[in-house]
């Protein structure tokens, strides 16, 4: 528990018995719950979990991808009344000691939803692969015309927090069910009004090989963005036409009439 919130951390696993139990030991101690979602592994990541008190697993029967996994963790959370939900990843590839930072803006009462920028961690550029850093690059770009947030630099990390009272604004069963979802997500929070922050954190890549395959996933993810900045274009339209007039403009409206 941090200033008196309850703190809550989603991890996605699928596959992931070999590195989990090693994410799951650097956890910090302020850590009120870890909401383990198995995504129909077929090893032994739901198993393997460390002999914790604060640990639950969720398992889903039929793979629904990571999207869908993060969302099953949200509803554990929102069920339970946890303050803040922070979602990391199962590879031991985000750092704990970054997660206060996460968590400041939102515990502060300056946020609903807090994201992480490996970008703008000192030198942190130059720890992505040449290809991976090309496609973050160009998924930020795209992503920003998408949902307006012109301050989004790495629109794939997965390393993010939200509050209960922001995760109650979203429509949970909208959200992206796979690769893609952190830009549908910052999508639908745009699209709720939700006060989107960044923090600088650290890029790490060690021993896991992704198995993302960049040409599978590419086309669904544009497509994705497209309806998102088709969405937002159409709610600020409307938005114009249902806006009142100025107090000048309604008084001579009524005195015309």
């Amino acid at each position: 528990m941090l200033a008196n919130k309850t703190i809550a951390v989603v991890i996605p696993a699928h596959n992931e018995a070999r590195l989990l139990p090693r994410t799951l030991s650097r956890l910090p101690s302020f850590v009120d719950r870890v909401v383990v979602v198995d995504d129909a592994s077929t090893d032994a990541t739901a198993t393997c979990v460390a002999h914790d008190a604060r640990v639950t697993v969720c398992r889903h029967p039929v793979n629904r991808g990571v999207g869908a996994a993060i969302v099953t963790g949200y509803r554990h959370c929102l069920d339970h009344r946890l303050d803040v939900a922070v979602v990391m990843g199962a590879d031991d590839q985000m750092h704990p000691d970054d997660m206060p930072s996460l968590l400041l803006p939102i515990l502060r009462g300056e946020a609903d939803y807090v994201c992480g920028d490996r970008l703008a961690w000192p030198g942190g550029w130059r720890e992505f692969p040449a290809i991976r850093l090309a496609g973050v690059v160009t998924l930020a770009a795209l992503t920003r015309q998408s949902t307006g947030l012109s301050h989004i630099r790495d629109a794939q990390c997965g390393y993010t927090a939200i509050s209960r009272e922001g995760l109650g604004r979203l429509a949970l069963h909208r959200l992206y069910p796979r690769y893609g979802f952190p830009n549908d997500m910052l999508a639908k929070a745009a699209t709720a009004g939700l006060k989107v922050e960044t923090r600088p954190i650290r890029p790490i890549y060690a021993d896991e090989t992704s198995s993302m395959r960049v040409g599978r996933v590419a086309g669904p993810i544009l497509k994705m963005l497209v309806a998102n900045w088709i969405e937002r274009v159409a709610l600020e339209r409307a938005e114009v036409t249902l806006e009142p007039p100025a107090p000048a403009q309604a008084a001579s409206m009524i005195s015309e009439a």
